[in-house]
């Protein structure tokens, strides 16, 4: 009896797992057909569906586009009106925008169309009883936090040093912008400085599109050891700020242009070109012939001409007694004239050689209350601190971003899902 059931359980045993080899192969040979008969080229999200991709070029319009889909004349203006009335589109966009047409079968007239703005968003245009209709659907985004950390080695540039510990460019460049409100990266870089940033990566479907913003910076700077956190107030403004939750952002930079060398700084010096001593009352940045000159504050422009000593300048006021001058410049950007409102950052000239100077470099200066300062070493006002109801909550998200970087910092290959 118990031979007989121990020759049961073995024959159930070699049966179940034949049974389950059978199914397997079943399987994949549904599979292999349906590959072969999707095809190269086309993507189908249904066994009935037939899609064609288009990727939007150069001097394509929208009516060209769908007329070669077989989209007739009448169609193409109600599509045209949706887009505008319901999503505000009114033009597609080469090497960026993509259409797909979905047909029941590949001889089939278009039943709907697929546009993406943007990798997290798609509008269906879907033709049903006589009518096209449009939705917007939003993609499921998977949001990981990457932490990337480096040293400033000898002879290196903070871009070169960034670079080499594998941090994006515009990830790069978002430091750059940050850090210029705290950092002198002339004199403030030094070999043996660590640095860190812990960012966003936006995945759709496993494949990233694109970074996020950045969550932490950190940099051990002469002056001490500068740390920045983002963080978004209940009521949806989102800043930067330091770790009693105080404005990061300042209202000036004391560097207008990221990662240009300092050529002679605040104070007295021996002129290169009138040969006697004499206060130089800022600072001078070595820049190329054209390099574009950012507004290191919002401000007003209240002076914008040539002289003979500064050459091509401009003067901006911002608030709390502050003023800025560019001196020098090879010409003035369109549309900035005395009067002019410019946002921090925006382009106000470009660099040059213009009135008593050498060769192309910007002069900036910051003045105070009608006085000069060294914009190096001046105590510049935040742009907003948190209020106290607010520091508190802010306290709680920078304890879990700091518990997150800690986590990162000992297993640098991880990240954080959000």
């Amino acid at each position: 009896m118990r031979k007989s059931k121990r020759n049961f359980n073995k024959w159930f045993t070699v049966r179940v797992a034949t049974d389950i080899m059978v199914m397997l192969a079943f399987l994949l040979a549904i599979v292999a057909a349906t590959l072969v008969a999707t095809g190269p080229g086309r993507r189908s999200a249904t066994y009935d569906n037939f899609e064609t991709t288009v990727s939007v070029q150069a001097g394509d319009t929208l009516a060209r586009l769908l007329s070669a889909q077989g989209i007739t004349n009448s169609d193409i203006h109600q599509i045209a009106a949706l887009l505008r009335s319901n999503h505000r589109i009114r033009s597609i966009r080469a090497g960026s925008d993509q259409l797909i047409f979905v047909r029941v079968a590949e001889e089939a007239p278009v039943h709907k169309i697929i546009l993406a703005p943007s990798p997290f968003r798609q509008i269906q245009i879907t033709h049903t009883d006589g009518a096209w209709t449009t939705q917007m659907v939003e993609m499921e985004r998977d949001i990981r936090i990457v932490r990337k950390s480096g040293e400033i080695r000898h002879g290196d540039s903070f871009y070169v040093a960034g670079t080499r510990a594998g941090i994006p460019p515009g990830i790069l460049a978002d430091m750059f912008d940050l850090l210029a409100f705290e950092i002198d990266f002339e004199r403030d870089v030094r070999a043996g400085q660590q640095f860190s940033v812990m960012y966003e990566e936006h995945f759709i479907e496993g494949e990233r599109v694109r970074n996020g913003p950045v969550v932490k910076i950190s940099f051990h700077a002469r002056r001490g050891h500068v740390r920045m956190y983002r963080f978004r107030s209940p009521d949806g403004k989102v800043g930067y700020y330091d770790e009693n939750g105080d404005g990061a952002v300042k209202t000036l930079k004391r560097t207008p242009i990221n990662n240009a060398r300092v050529t002679s700084s605040f104070g007295n010096r021996r002129h290169p070109v009138l040969g006697f001593t004499r206060a130089h009352r800022g600072v001078d940045f070595r820049a190329a012939h054209g390099t574009p000159i950012p507004a290191a504050g919002a401000g007003t422009v209240i002076v914008r001409r040539f002289c003979p000593s500064y050459g091509n300048f401009v003067r901006i006021r911002h608030g709390n007694g502050f003023e800025t001058l560019y001196a020098h410049m090879s010409r003035f950007a369109p549309g900035v004239n005395v009067g002019t409102h410019v946002r921090q950052g925006q382009i106000i000239g470009f660099v040059g050689s213009t009135g008593v100077s050498t060769g192309p470099h910007l002069h900036y200066e910051i003045i105070r209350n009608g006085v000069h300062v060294n914009p190096m070493t001046v105590k510049l006002p935040a742009i907003e601190n948190l209020s106290p109801a607010n520091k508190k909550i802010f306290a709680e998200i920078r304890d879990k971003i700091d518990a997150s970087y800690e986590v990162l910092s000992r297993h640098p290959d991880m990240f954080i899902q959000l």
